[in-house]
């Protein structure tokens, strides 16, 4: 009996080391533009800026993964924001939708594709990408 306790306490602490090696992420500060990530990869409409602000919220607020459009043209996809449980409908990123903020967070890449916690919002300088006139209110554009 002490042997499979001794076998089970290895095997635990086993588990805790991997996951805590699974759990640390590199340190990001990254600026851009809060997306919505499914108009923007699948290009089924413009999806910058206060065009396509209406639809970005949402599909935030529907359960859509937002992203965030790094300066350099990085996309990140955001699993997370502040303390908040959940990034389905979080308040806190319907509030930042198609804003250009600057964020602090762990990054974690795997096939190719850039995840980011965001653990706090450093800057947040609104919607800059004025360009409804042009492209029309999304989704109804002109």
């Amino acid at each position: 009996m002490r042997k499979i306790a001794v076998l089970f306490a290895a095997v635990l602490m086993a588990g805790f080391g991997a996951s805590a090696f699974a759990a640390a992420g590199e340190r990001v500060k990254v600026t851009g533009e809060v997306i919505d990530s499914w108009c923007y990869i699948t290009e089924i409409m413009f999806p910058e800026g206060s065009a396509h602000h209406q639809c970005a919220v949402w599909c935030a607020a529907g359960g859509i993964p937002v992203g965030i459009l790094g300066d350099d043209g990085t996309v990140y996809m955001v699993l997370k924001t502040g303390d908040d449980a959940t990034s389905v409908a979080n308040p806190a990123v319907l509030e930042i939708q198609s804003h250009r903020v600057k964020v602090d967070g762990a990054l974690y890449k795997r096939d190719g594709i850039n995840y980011l916690v965001v653990d706090r919002v450093l800057a947040d300088e609104g919607i800059v990408k004025v360009n409804h006139e042009e492209w029309g209110v999304q989704p109804f554009g002109k």
